[in-house]
């Protein structure tokens, strides 16, 4: 097999160091969102109703994010990312309570694939939305992704870099308080050109869809 020269962006991507650094949360533009500092109960008098304390418990499903790299099934795995360890790595963070990342990479002869699973937990639904909002707008050009949460959105678009082309789909989900995203690209060294929107899109969705269901299977609020 000859030597592979691999585009700047690409070897950075492979790197564990720059994976840890760069990959992560820059995968999602919005600024991470922790919840307001718990105040001991004011003492509540006879008359005096618990409606505000039910609303704000009904907004706020999700209370922890689960574990990213259990939430893809091994099947999708083993199709997404040929050749990449199915446990995946577990990017570092400040609060694993509010902010969880898997990624999964491999090259396999000389296709390249790179998955990213993300989970963010919000204070209410109306923050979740927030974030949304800001992140799909700063993704423009995508569509949405119904049937999945409350809110989807996919979105895939293509680089060049020294000829090579790489293809990445970002699909970010709303539910409840929570968000997830997606981030799945891949390229051909060989052939310097990138797999197709359709693959890379449903591959994303599909990811996406697996991690909305283990969000929604696991601890609530």
């Amino acid at each position: 097999m000859r030597t592979l020269s691999l585009p700047l962006a690409l070897t950075a991507r492979i790197s564990p160091v720059v994976v840890l650094a760069a990959a992560g949360w820059a995968l999602t533009s919005g600024p991470a969102t922790t919840p307001a500092a718990e105040k001991e109960p004011a003492p509540q008098s006879a008359g005096e109703s618990p409606t505000g304390a039910s609303t704000a418990a009904a907004s706020k499903q999700y209370a922890a994010a689960p574990a990213p790299c259990g939430s893809i099934a091994t099947a999708t795995l083993k199709s997404l990312v040929p050749g990449a360890k199915t446990a995946g790595k577990e990017i570092p963070s400040t609060d694993t309570s509010l902010r969880r990342t898997c990624s999964w990479n491999a090259l396999k002869g000389y296709d390249y694939r790179w998955l990213d699973v993300s989970f963010e937990i919000t204070e209410s639904d109306a923050a979740a939305a927030k974030s949304f909002k800001e992140n799909t707008t700063e993704k423009s050009g995508g569509g949405s992704v119904p049937g999945v949460g409350d809110a989807g959105y996919s979105v895939v678009n293509l680089t060049t870099e020294d000829k090579q082309q790489t293809r990445e789909g970002v699909v970010i989900i709303q539910a409840s308080n929570a968000l997830v995203t997606v981030t799945y690209n891949g390229s051909d060294f060989e052939s310097k050109k990138a797999p197709s929107t359709d693959e890379i899109n449903k591959g994303a969705i599909k990811a996406a869809k697996e991690a909305v269901a283990a969000l929604e299977s696991g601890q609530k609020a």
